[in-house]
């Protein structure tokens, strides 16, 4: 545990609703009308707004809001050689805010839905062009995020596509474990004083039937958990700890206008993962009934982290203070007080869409976590 870790009781999970200004310059920049230079200073004077917006909240941890990124985890196939067109292995089914189902998943209009083809490998830093500047322009605490090692395999993984450059599946976690633990690493040599990996699709082994859907592919989920949590824990291996914090957001999907993938409770996965990743900060869902009950905490070892995302970034209701009093109260009965802090459930904008709320939604929103934070901890 780095000494830093509990100074973050107002969190927030890194991405920020894009203004209107720059989706249409990341349009024009795709569509070649407009550079790439002049959609560096158009993204630069809405980072600079964003942290601004964060500064006057009072957050305790502050992103650029993943700005740069047409998704949050885009950098990757950006920056890694080794993808080829196919379809993703398992078709996610997503569902609305309200639970209903929705449309399948699918690309946005223009972009190739890509696998892993080729032997991965690196043609560029993949955070580099982002993290210079929020060391510029922040003088007190922010994150620099990135997807884990696990979701670049599980998303990227095919059989009868992968198989036939990769031995095993294993080997895949290996190349990729590599390439986010030398990014993790120069952002640490660089001073980023708090490293986030996401959507280790950990979820993804709950349910009997999404266990099935893997299990015709050739992949055993607990065989996976396992080698997942083991290439995890790789990427991290070479971090001085006590130099910087490290969390892990456990995702469940955050789709365009807040759409949703994953239901069930953390008790089926809860012990490995709890207990096995070497992480400072679990950052978990807790926004609704589809995660289930707090009773899984138990299994997470003292001096962990626990980041309740109790404030949902999926509509503009605005939750009650009592209420999340209340369930912060409930899961000190797992781990304590001390051990926990406060965020949204996920980010307010991991696609270039983003979910339904205005920007003063968004606003009011980690504005109420830190004023409960500031009840709960001072």
């Amino acid at each position: 545990m780095t000494g830093s870790s509990n100074k973050y009781r107002a969190d927030q999970v890194g991405s920020f609703l894009r203004s209107d200004e720059l989706k249409q310059a990341r349009a024009a920049n795709q569509q070649g009308s407009l550079t790439l230079h002049q959609l560096r200073e158009i993204e630069d004077r809405e980072i600079l707004r964003v942290l601004d917006m964060q500064r006057d909240v009072g957050i305790d941890v502050v992103s650029d809001g993943e700005f740069r990124r047409g998704g949050w985890a885009s950098d990757f196939q950006e920056a890694v050689a080794g993808y080829v067109p196919g379809a993703p292995p398992v078709v996610l089914s997503w569902h609305s805010p309200s639970g209903a189902a929705a449309t399948a998943e699918a690309p946005p209009a223009g972009i190739v839905s890509r696998v892993i083809g080729e032997k991965l490998s690196q043609k560029r830093r993949l955070t580099a062009h982002e993290s210079a500047f929020l060391k510029e322009h922040v003088s007190g605490s922010f994150k620099m995020t990135m997807p884990a090692a696990t979701y670049v395999v599980t998303r990227g993984f095919k059989p009868g596509v992968t198989d036939k450059v990769y031995a095993s599946r294993a080997d895949v976690l290996r190349d990729a474990a590599g390439i986010i633990g030398d990014e993790l690493a120069a952002l640490a040599e660089e001073g980023v004083p708090y490293l986030q990996l996401d959507n280790p699709h950990y979820p993804d082994y709950i349910s009997d039937e999404r266990r099935a859907e893997w299990r015709t592919l050739g992949v055993d989920a607990d065989v996976a958990l396992a080698d997942d949590i083991a290439a995890d824990n790789a990427s991290l291996a070479r971090l001085d700890r006590s130099r910087v914090t490290v969390g892990m957001h456990l995702c469940r999907g955050n789709g365009p206008m807040g759409r949703w993938h994953t239901a069930g409770g953390y008790e089926r996965i809860a012990e490995k993962v709890f207990g096995g990743l070497d992480v400072d900060r679990f950052l978990l869902e807790y926004d609704s009934e589809r995660a289930g009950g707090f009773e899984p905490l138990r299994f997470m070892p003292r001096g962990k982290m626990v980041v309740l995302g109790l404030v949902t970034t999926k509509s503009a209701a605005l939750e009650s203070r009592d209420e999340l009093l209340r369930r912060i109260d409930e899961a000190s009965r797992y781990v304590s007080v001390e051990d926990l802090a406060l965020s949204p459930q996920c980010g307010f904008a991991s696609t270039l869409v983003g979910n339904p709320l205005s920007w003063d939604d968004q606003r009011r929103k980690l504005e109420l976590v830190v004023e409960t934070a500031r009840k709960v901890w001072g």
